[in-house]
């Protein structure tokens, strides 16, 4: 997938955020409360927001190749959004969304090792030019904060399962 897929599908995000938005505005029956709808919605965006700005940081620092911390906190990223998305569809009947919920979380906690592990790593090598340090701690960080955004789309989908019980 190449930097304008994501930049494509991010702007997607935002146009739908903000159809939902206007329905919301618009509808007066709702499944879930409209401020639970708000926060999923904006949660949701904040994820591909912050995927974006991670392949946006790639281009600016030309980034040639991933870095194995990178590449695996891309792999955990990728299994927690796929968990979110289950969560999502399974808000209709929502039986199985804890079990994604919780293996959203298991991943959220994995992406902080990597995370810790990664920048570890960055200063503890006396031979990494500091730019090179600079530019990799800016795109773990990006990539955490997707997953971190996960987390908190993750926890809205708790809420609304829990108030809608």
């Amino acid at each position: 997938m190449s930097q304008a897929d994501i930049k494509e599908i991010e702007h997607e995000g935002d146009r739908i955020t903000h159809d939902l938005i206007q329905l919301l505005n618009t509808q007066y029956v709702t499944p879930f409360d409209r401020e639970d709808i708000f926060a999923l919605a904006t949660s949701l965006d904040d994820v591909v927001d912050h995927i974006d700005e991670a392949c946006d940081l790639l281009d600016l620092y030309g980034v040639q190749s991933p870095t194995k911390h990178a590449l695996a906190q891309c792999r955990i990223l990728v299994e927690a959004v796929e968990h979110l998305a289950t969560a999502v569809a399974g808000l209709k009947s929502p039986a199985g969304v804890q079990a994604e919920l919780v293996a959203l979380k298991e991943h959220e906690d994995e992406g902080d090792r990597i995370l810790h592990d990664a920048i570890g790593e960055l200063f503890r090598d006396p031979r990494i030019d500091p730019l090179i340090v600079i530019r990799w701690k800016d795109i773990f960080e990006a990539l955490e904060d997707a997953l971190d955004a996960a987390e908190t789309a993750a926890n809205v989908i708790g809420n609304i399962v829990v108030k809608n019980a």
